[in-house]
């Protein structure tokens, strides 16, 4: 499902990023296949220093259909950057590639907070970060943060996952999944 970036996977990824539904949402926007594959390579070389985390989603057969990213890593927190093909949306690869990258985060990696900046007018994003049960909206628990980013304008919604929140939406998932077995079994 999640492989770390690749520049071979350039190609693919530029094509799908480039679609008018997909790249006005993406952080990192590159104008031409060869300034796409340079911030590929920059963002390998920024992972290998700790700035970030990247990875590319991939389709059940293994070809690359978007990223997924942890950004402006600090005091083992970051800001989420996910972006997927037009091609594959609403296919079921959002939630997850998510689950994926923040097993690894929290898990593997030492990530304590993720946080995710949607732009309001991007009303499919945040209804699918409203629809989590392990995310909160921080407007106002993290208002100077979000005044930050805003700067003066209204332009975007914050929202929050902790690692435990995230646990605990882990362990019910788990638990559900036990019952539904034991239930079969009955």
């Amino acid at each position: 499902m999640l492989r770390k970036r690749d520049l071979q996977e350039s190609h693919a990824l530029y094509e799908l990023m480039v679609h008018p539904d997909v790249f006005p949402f993406v952080r990192q926007k590159a104008y031409s296949q060869e300034e796409f594959i340079f911030l590929t390579k920059q963002t390998i070389e920024a992972e290998e220093r700790g700035e970030l985390i990247s990875r590319t989603i991939l389709d059940e057969w293994g070809s690359p259909i978007g990223t997924i990213n942890l950004f402006d890593i600090e005091d083992n927190a970051g800001f989420l950057g996910t972006w997927i093909g037009k091609p594959y949306h609403g296919k079921g690869y959002n939630n997850p590639a998510k689950e994926a990258f923040f097993n690894e985060l929290f898990y593997e990696m030492g990530i304590e907070r993720i946080f995710m900046r949607i732009r309001k007018v991007n009303v499919r994003s945040n209804k699918a970060a409203e629809k989590l049960s392990y995310v909160t909206l921080a407007n106002e628990s993290r208002k100077s943060l979000l005044d930050e980013l805003n700067a003066g304008e209204d332009i975007y919604n914050l929202y929050e996952i902790s690692k435990d929140l995230y646990t605990l939406h882990t362990m019910r998932s788990v638990t559900v999944l036990e019952d539904q077995h034991q239930l079969k079994e009955a």
